[in-house]
């Protein structure tokens, strides 16, 4: 099984579901978070502003205010080089739209180096799917969403959904995947050349 990076940022989070064999990195404000919830991080990594200070340990890595990176990508980094292939993002959906436009990014990021990651929200979750798929067991339940962030998305297939489509041609400009649901059955979501934003609400 791949490796797992749980990342916890400053953001809220209203539960901790940390595997116990989880490489844990808290991002500058995610350490109060993880300390609400009694979670001990292996790595605490940022420029600390949000924490208010500089905490100390052996596993307290201090960037620069003025960077060209954020905390949470530091941390991401930091997983990969762990090799970390799988992530878990608390902390880092929702609140300020410019921080979650760059989370989302992230996991762009790691797409496009070979690894996954997920936003865990306060009822929604978001992941990054490039030229694969993503499936979902007959007990998900809720609504669903599919965006292109590549300039378009080839062969997108649909299956399981309220809303269904086979090879299908997706761009960032027309909203074409938003607004779908679970049904009771197993579903997957793929593309063959592309890379989909797949928002999953509960």
């Amino acid at each position: 099984m791949e490796k797992l990076c749980c990342i916890i940022g400053a953001g809220a989070v209203s539960a901790l579901p940390v595997p116990n064999d989880a490489l844990v990195i808290c991002a500058d404000g995610g350490l109060a978070a993880a300390a609400r919830y009694g979670v001990t991080p292996d790595l605490i990594v940022g420029d600390f502003d949000s924490l208010g200070s500089i905490p100390k340990g052996e596993n307290v890595i201090v960037h620069p205010v003025e960077k060209d990176e954020t905390d949470s990508f530091l941390a991401l980094k930091l997983g990969l080089e762990r090799g970390c292939r799988r992530f878990l993002f608390y902390g880092c959906l929702g609140g300020r739209l410019d921080h979650t436009l760059a989370n989302i990014q992230h996991l762009q990021y790691l797409a496009e180096h070979g690894a996954t990651g997920t936003l865990v929200g306060e009822g929604e979750t978001v992941t990054v799917l490039k030229d694969g798929a993503i499936s979902f067991p007959k007990t998900q339940k809720g609504g669903i969403s599919v965006f292109s962030l590549s300039d378009k998305s080839e062969g997108v297939c649909i299956k399981g959904l309220h809303y269904e489509a086979e090879n299908v041609t997706l761009t960032n400009g027309f909203p074409l995947g938003v607004s779908n649901s679970f049904v009771g059955k197993e579903a997957t979501v793929s593309v063959k050349s592309g890379v989909l934003l797949v928002v999953v609400s509960r």
